[in-house]
């Protein structure tokens, strides 16, 4: 297996850049042989979650950021298939509603953050607010930020200032135990135009399409510079950004489920040893049952 974990993670924030990552790489693999592959990895990550769920020390994060169609829920459903769903949470996070304006932006996350020993996934995060915040800035008048009268209010400062509240929250979080990856599934253009004409031609996907949707894609440089802006802002060592390929789902999937088993891998699990007198005790349960 390609050390996928490397390849794909953002190490030099300074010199990141989109157009250094093919949105259609696949490293060689074959389609045929992906659903083995996927099949290999989720043998793997599901002893891992059961090492994680055993030990509780820590919990692991992984957020999904993606524009529309690039496969973020598909990705979820078959990376995490096999999986322990008691040991997992999903969210997938809508607009923000009044009581998360009456808060600061990133309430409603961290409200949602996973328990020691289970896995959390967030469909879309926090970064919703450095992302499609900024490229439309009229909604941060929502938040009704006294500093914040007017759209010409929200200058370079305001971006840093909401930058590096996502660093030191990532980071408090990191430090209590909560292990963050997250993932940026890298979509070309061109094949979210056919995704696009793929839900409106197939009436079972029909439900997908939103009108919004192009509205949307006509920011499509806009939104590029967005992410291009956020990831290499708040991607650090113990935080990292992956940037991977999503115009091939089925290695899409395979690049996540790698990136996933490495770094549960990393934290060394082990199951708790038991004491002495606790260990006496199995073996005085284990001879009450054999009388029975």
């Amino acid at each position: 297996m390609k050390n996928f974990t490397d390849q794909f993670k953002v190490k030099n924030r300074s010199r990141f850049s989109l157009k250094d990552h093919d949105p259609a790489f696949c490293d060689g693999y074959k389609k045929e042989d992906a659903a083995t592959v996927l099949q290999g990895l989720i043998d793997e990550t599901f002893k891992l979650q059961e090492q994680l769920y055993a030990s509780n020390s820590y919990s692991l994060l992984i957020i999904f950021q993606a524009m529309d169609a690039a496969g973020k829920d598909s990705a979820i459903a078959h990376t995490m298939s096999g999986l322990n769903p008691q040991g997992c949470q999903v969210y997938s996070f809508k607009q923000p509603g009044p009581e998360d304006y009456d808060h600061d932006f990133l309430w409603r996350h961290y409200k949602a953050l996973p328990e020691r020993g289970r896995i959390g996934i967030h469909n879309r995060s926090h970064y919703e607010n450095v992302l499609v915040v900024k490229v439309h800035p009229e909604l941060v008048l929502k938040e009704n930020n006294p500093e914040i009268r007017k759209v010409k209010d929200i200058g370079r400062k305001f971006w840093e200032q909401r930058y590096e509240s996502i660093r030191n929250f990532e980071k408090h979080i990191h430090h209590s135990g909560t292990i963050v990856i997250k993932f940026f599934l890298n979509l070309s253009k061109e094949e979210q135009k056919e995704r696009f004409l793929k839900r409106i031609d197939h009436p079972e996907k029909n439900w997908k399409f939103q009108m919004g949707d192009i509205t949307e894609r006509e920011l499509w440089d806009d939104y590029m510079k967005a992410y291009e802006k956020a990831i290499g802002e708040t991607s650090t060592n113990d935080c990292p950004w992956y940037v991977v390929p999503a115009d091939k789902k089925w290695f899409t999937r395979i690049a996540i489920s790698t990136i996933i088993r490495d770094t549960l891998k990393g934290l060394k699990l082990l199951y708790p040893v038991l004491l002495k007198e606790e260990l006496d005790k199995l073996q005085e349960a284990k001879q009450l049952l054999q009388k029975q």
